[in-house]
């Protein structure tokens, strides 16, 4: 991490998205500001399936900084509270808010069985092995998981974190992406032609 709280590898240490905010509509705008604000009460997740996730997504963002990380737990939190259903459901799969809790309470009794605690007292190396295990459809022990789909689970819980990660401000600022184009919108989108809004990188 940077002296400044951004990753180290970011091409855009000085742009902030935030700073384009006036271009945007008022909706747009509520929205974007929103996903700023840290502190939110769950209305699917209990209190431990929160800190579950939030340890699962700081392994699979590898971004540690709670603001962020507190959103993605916010989102995964409203997605499954207010589960509208999915195009996308395998025959046999049960609806995403099942699926889900279902997933957290076997992965608790894995880490018991595995390193006598819950999953997220067990370390983040640990955590991280079980979580590789499951992406592969290996999870331990066998009879904890049984013809659970783990890699199903896996993926859900990927994509899930990652809607929810790269839809915040400061990663946006971060990879340089300009926000929300209405009602402004781009107007040079020729390769290597940026609008003079957009982020700028160091070597630009």
């Amino acid at each position: 991490m940077s002296d400044n709280g951004l990753p180290k590898g970011t091409h855009y240490p000085t742009y902030n998205v935030m700073d384009q905010q006036e271009h945007w509509d008022e909706h747009t705008r509520s929205i974007v500001r929103s996903r700023l604000i840290r502190e939110r009460n769950y209305e699917f997740l209990t209190m431990p399936e929160a800190e579950q996730i939030r340890a699962i997504a700081v392994i699979l963002t590898g971004d540690h900084r709670g603001p962020i990380i507190q959103y993605v737990i916010s989102h995964v939190d409203e997605a499954l509270g207010r589960f509208i259903g999915e195009a996308d459901r395998k025959p046999g799969i049960p609806p995403a808010p099942e699926f889900i809790r279902d997933g957290l309470k076997l992965l608790d009794f894995a880490a018991l069985r595995l390193f006598q605690g819950p999953f997220i007292q067990i370390g983040e190396d640990s955590q991280s092995v079980m979580l590789d295990e499951l992406s592969r459809e290996y999870a331990k022990p066998v009879d904890v998981w049984g013809r659970y789909p783990q890699k199903t689970f896996f993926k859900k819980l990927l994509r899930m974190t990652m809607d929810a990660y790269y839809s915040h401000p400061t990663v946006w600022s971060e990879i340089g992406y300009g926000g929300p184009a209405y009602p402004r919108g781009y107007i040079r989108t020729h390769p290597n032609h940026l609008d003079p809004w957009e982020a700028k990188s160091d070597g630009q």
